[in-house]
């Protein structure tokens, strides 16, 4: 007879190899000691709960913005091209969310609905638009999503250059394996 909360289940261990390909069909541990099968399963347990507060994390704004994933990604990118005193037009939106030129006027219309958005004649072409996030939003972004990047930024800075160049070239390797599957 199971005891404590008879509704809880398990928890479901999603990257121990041990236990999730026994036959090493896909991933090979035998070659590693025991420490060192430990210490590799600390660095993937290290990225979950990485992804995990990360998505917490974006969720969470999301909630508070009332937005959506890609509204959030669109409102970033207006925000930094602002900060770079680069115009946005529909179509630089477009291409930047990979999305198609009905999705995007859909998604700045529901920006614009929201008041987080205006859209005005563009500076040099009068036949084009830009688009600019109102004050409120920005200010709503940077007290959520500017505070979290301060703090990601203050970890990073406290690392010594070599450890950089450490954390660099694994986030590299992690991004290249991603980009070989993609193939």
């Amino acid at each position: 007879m199971r005891k404590g909360n008879p509704s809880a289940s398990p928890a479901v261990i999603m990257h121990d190899p041990r236990l999730n390909d026994p036959a090493q069909e896909i991933v090979r541990t035998a070659d590693l000691a025991p420490a060192e099968l430990e210490s590799v399963l600390e660095v993937l347990d290290a990225m979950r709960r990485w992804r995990d507060a990360e998505r917490l994390t974006s969720e969470a704004s999301q909630r508070y913005m009332r937005l959506g994933a890609s509204d959030m990604r669109a409102l970033r990118m207006l925000i930094a091209a602002g900060n770079q005193g680069i115009a946005v037009t529909p179509s630089t939106m477009a291409a930047h969310l990979g999305i198609s030129a009905a999705s995007t006027t859909k998604l700045l219309d529901r920006l614009e609905r929201a008041g987080h958005i205006v859209r005005r004649a563009h500076p040099d072409d009068r036949r084009s638009l830009v688009i600019d996030v109102t004050d409120d939003s920005r200010r709503a972004a940077r007290a959520t999503v500017g505070r979290e990047h301060a703090r990601r930024f203050d970890v990073v800075a406290s690392l010594t250059a070599e450890q950089r160049r450490i954390v660099t070239d694994f986030f590299d390797e992690m991004a290249a394996t991603a980009e070989r599957d993609a193939v």
